[in-house]
């Protein structure tokens, strides 16, 4: 047997209760063999979101006993990356992976099931999604694309970015020209700069050639892997725009109903799987090569003044609420995430932040022996 212990406890109970249920009204197809062509919007073997997606596809076969194989392609492979959504909503791929703001030109909601500036962190992203109503409504948007998706990575807090120049007051931003996606980018055209979307792999020649005066991209870990700081000397701290930037398997909506209860049950629990793996594998690799970025390369780190920040949450307010009157499903999304984001913030309020700020006391405690 090839499965993990992780799916042990959590996935076989339920896979067999469900697979008791389905064995007469499953799919005949759905019991033998399949094969499932995942296309990215990552670079080849990128780490951590590159190789996120080969981790779910192994997870997949691994738990399946083989059952259900899935071939990673990367972008450009077979598609490219910002052709990820449509190739899966007409049936010529079967599943993406990739965040889907990427998506709002199709329906600019669904971004709150990517990133929000100053939303949810990974942790409340997955309040809402399973006890807030989340889930509902993100079946119900992808439904209308012909797509089921799933939470299948996290990076956790982004960094602010990348640039050429230093960032001293809001005024700076105007006239610059940044890569930044989602509502994001709206936040930056609102402030004076210029947005621009580019896939990862085209954000360092955009950048050397001068396309391009700023970018973020995700954190130390993946920005290492890059070399930004080859041409943009300054690095930004905790972005605004993505506390945590989420990651969908997004699947065609006639393969996922395809499969049984019991294979629903698999896939559902590999990705929630991944998502909590992806926080920690980030959250373990961004400290070590924040160090090498800051000791080695000389990076200069800096951290936008409060007053830059009060005046981005302000226009962020007004982005994403004129977002959430786009229609009515954008507007019940936008309920409901702001219902979430208001109880997690009041709940961290009286124990995480006063935990953290108290953590930081002595200066005894932890010392290594």
């Amino acid at each position: 047997m090839k499965r993990r212990s992780f799916l042990k406890s959590s996935v076989l109970a339920a896979a067999s209760t469900a697979a008791a249920a389905t064995t007469l009204s499953a799919p005949a197809y759905a019991k033998g063999k399949r094969r499932l062509k995942m296309v990215t919007t990552w670079p080849k073997n990128f780490p951590g979101l590159g190789t996120r997606a080969s981790a779910f596809a192994k997870d997949v076969q691994d738990a399946t006993d083989g059952r259900i194989k899935i071939k990673v392609y990367a972008a450009k492979e077979l598609v490219p990356a910002m052709g990820a959504f449509d190739a899966v909503s007409a049936g010529k791929a079967d599943i993406y992976h990739g965040p889907d703001y990427y998506w709002q030109g199709k329906h600019k909601a669904f971004s709150f099931f990517a990133a929000v500036p100053f939303g949810l962190t990974a942790s409340e992203m997955v309040h809402w999604m399973e006890y807030g109503g989340g889930n509902e409504l993100w079946d119900e948007l992808s439904g209308r694309f012909n797509i089921k998706s799933l939470l299948a990575c996290t990076t956790g807090i982004q960094m602010g970015g990348w640039f050429k120049k230093e960032i001293n007051a809001a005024d700076d931003f105007k006239g610059l020209r940044i890569r930044i996606p989602g509502i994001g980018g709206e936040v930056m055209k609102k402030i004076g700069a210029t947005p621009v979307t580019k896939a990862g792999g085209e954000i360092y020649m955009a950048l050397s050639q001068g396309n391009i005066d700023a970018s973020e991209w995700v954190g130390p870990w993946n920005d290492l892997a890059f070399g930004f700081y080859k041409v943009a000397p300054y690095y930004y701290t905790s972005a605004f725009h993505e506390p945590a930037a989420n990651v969908a398997a997004g699947f065609n909506l006639e393969v996922w109903s395809s499969f049984s209860a019991s294979e629903q049950a698999i896939l559902r629990a590999v990705a929630a799987k991944n998502f909590q793996s992806s926080l920690a594998e980030f959250n373990a690799r961004n400290s070590v090569a924040l160090n090498e970025l800051v000791s080695k390369h000389k990076v200069k780190l800096r951290t936008y003044s409060p007053e830059i920040m009060t005046e981005l949450a302000d226009i962020s307010a007004d982005v994403v609420r004129s977002i959430g009157m786009t229609d009515d499903l954008s507007k019940r999304i936008y309920n409901s995430y702001m219902k979430t984001r208001a109880a997690a913030m009041e709940w961290s309020k009286i124990a995480d932040e006063p935990y953290l700020s108290n953590r930081r006391l002595s200066k005894k405690y932890g010392k290594a022996i």
